[in-house]
């Protein structure tokens, strides 16, 4: 039997001078929400290109929020089976 589920992403972007900041939240199929940041620094000398400071900060914040969703995860099967479930660095 196959089931189709879905996540639900958004993102928003801050920029301030050399800086870019981002936001993002995961609505998961039964809900709920994780959220993550991130964040870039244009260097002086680098040209200015805003997609590039939102490719990085938009990734670190998934990234984030990926962290956050393994821990869930490690969480969640060590209340199930009552064992230490496996290091998240897998």
């Amino acid at each position: 039997m196959q089931t189709l589920v879905g996540w639900h992403v958004e993102m928003e972007f801050l920029e301030e001078g050399d800086k870019t900041k981002a936001a993002a939240m995961l609505r998961l199929a039964d809900g709920s929400e994780v959220r993550g940041h991130g964040h870039a620094s244009r260097h002086p000398s680098d040209p200015a290109q805003l997609r590039v400071g939102e490719e990085i900060a938009g990734a670190r914040a998934l990234m984030d929020i990926a962290q956050t969703l393994l821990k869930k995860a490690h969480d969640e099967i060590e209340e199930t089976t009552g064992r230490p479930a496996h290091p998240l660095n897998r």
